[in-house]
């Protein structure tokens, strides 16, 4: 509604795009007007950003000659192109140390080859949770403490440096820390536990995710590495059960987590019903780890493999390296072998009890 009223656009539509596992994007699709000028993209994002909050503002604009429809004559979102790459890398290259390392991780978390110091991060394909991620990243490299919204105000390296080199030092970092008998939630985990004591039977929060599996598939070494992913990560087998009237984190030990793998036959014109009807499961974060698996055949050699999260224990952020790790464990298992991984050096019990430190909770 807000890019509508932008002058010299007919039709406006707005969709979230995963192109890349894990990295969800606002993506705006645009129709000119009837007069042919050309749209200004950056007046464009400029307006979205005055009148919208951070995380609504879309990362990338496609102009279309027109929108396409079904033959109901409704949006066809799967016809809907993905945006183009941006250019990078245009511009002065860095002139201090600061510059130089700045454009390491703007390149790093944009996932392009090279940044110059005037590319601003918007325009190439930047959104807020990516900004999050690049504070987070200057805070540990360079040791500066930045919000979030220095970002969207000092969009490129170069002004970026400028702020870096006024703000203050960075907050202590996040480390493995020794723990008390019971774990408290963090805020995050406490809203979700009691919306889920409020509404148990609800799957609101329940995350589904379907990979689409192609080839030969080892069953076993699947379920072994889904098992080997779960012994790694702690959130993924912690329950909250209520202890003295507060509820707690209680992590399991791996033995006692032991995620099957049920194979469900289905046609393939019945699979996404099927998956659908699948992801409505619900979960008592009391007692149910916050991860199932489920795989449906729909020949011998085509599978999806469905794993349901419960947000307590998972985010969007987190399903990039639960499909890294899950892949590195299941080339292991078909080679007869556990994964040789390093130990995690954090877990999220350890970011609950930093969190709870830093805002003197």
């Amino acid at each position: 509604a807000v890019l509508g009223r932008f002058p010299g656009l007919s039709q406006v539509t707005v969709i979230a795009r995963e192109d890349r596992p894990g990295d969800k994007r606002l993506v705006a699709y645009l129709v000119a007007g009837s007069g042919g000028r050309a749209v200004d993209i950056e007046a464009l994002r400029a307006h979205a950003a005055g009148l919208l909050p951070e995380y609504m503002v879309p990362s990338a604009f496609v102009v279309l000659d027109g929108l396409p429809l079904t033959g109901n004559g409704k949006l066809d979102r799967r016809a809907l192109p993905a945006p183009a790459r941006p250019v990078s890398g245009s511009g002065r290259e860095p002139r201090n140390t600061c510059e130089e390392v700045l454009c390491g991780l703007f390149a790093d978390a944009l996932g392009v080859p090279v940044v110059g110091i005037d590319d601003n991060f918007f325009t190439l394909g930047g959104h807020s949770l990516l900004a999050t991620r690049l504070v987070s990243r200057i805070r540990s490299v360079l040791g500066a403490e930045l919000v979030e919204r220095t970002v969207f105000e000092a969009p490129t390296v170069a002004a970026l440096a400028e702020r870096v080199a006024t703000a203050g030092a960075a907050r202590a970092a996040l480390t493995a820390v020794e723990r008390p008998e019971l774990i408290p939630l963090s805020p995050a985990q406490n809203r979700l536990w009691f919306l889920n004591r409020l509404e148990e039977s609800a799957a609101t929060y329940v995350l589904p995710l379907a990979v689409r599996l192609s080839g030969q598939l080892d069953q076993e070494a699947l379920e072994q590495a889904l098992n080997d992913v779960v012994a790694r990560h702690e959130s993924l087998r912690t329950v909250f059960p209520e202890v003295d009237g507060k509820p707690r984190q209680l992590i399991l030990e791996p033995r006692r987590v032991r995620l099957g793998l049920p194979v469900v036959q289905v046609a393939e014109a019945e699979l996404e019903d099927a998956l659908r009807s699948a992801s409505l499961a619900t979960f008592d974060v009391t007692v149910d780890p916050p991860v199932r698996a489920r795989l449906f055949a729909t020949r011998p050699d085509h599978h999806v493999l469905l794993l349901l999260h419960h947000h307590i224990g998972n985010d969007g952020w987190s399903l990039a390296p639960l499909a890294r790790d899950i892949s590195v464990a299941y080339a292991a298992r078909l080679e007869g072998r556990a994964p040789a991984w390093s130990p995690l050096p954090v877990q999220y019990a350890d970011y609950t009890l930093w969190q709870r430190e830093l805002l003197g909770t």
